[in-house]
């Protein structure tokens, strides 16, 4: 679930995304599977605290010519 908001919700603050979910979750609970996520190399945050869905390597490649900094 938390995946899939993630997905379809690029640049969102974590709050932002927590309260978008479609059922309500622990916040503790949440903050695991954003830490997951981001281990495993599908979402990253970058230096204003937003959530970026990277599984998309055109996207990537497209940030960083941006010049958007992550973390």
């Amino acid at each position: 679930m938390v995946e899939e908001a993630a997905q379809h919700m690029n640049y969102t603050k974590k709050t932002e995304l927590w309260k978008a979910l479609p059922k309500k979750m622990m916040y503790q609970t949440f903050c695991l599977i954003i830490d997951y996520l981001e281990t495993s190399g599908k979402i990253m945050i970058d230096d204003d605290a937003r959530i970026v869905w990277t599984w998309n390597p055109a996207m990537i490649k497209k940030l960083r010519k941006s010049g958007v900094t992550l973390r």
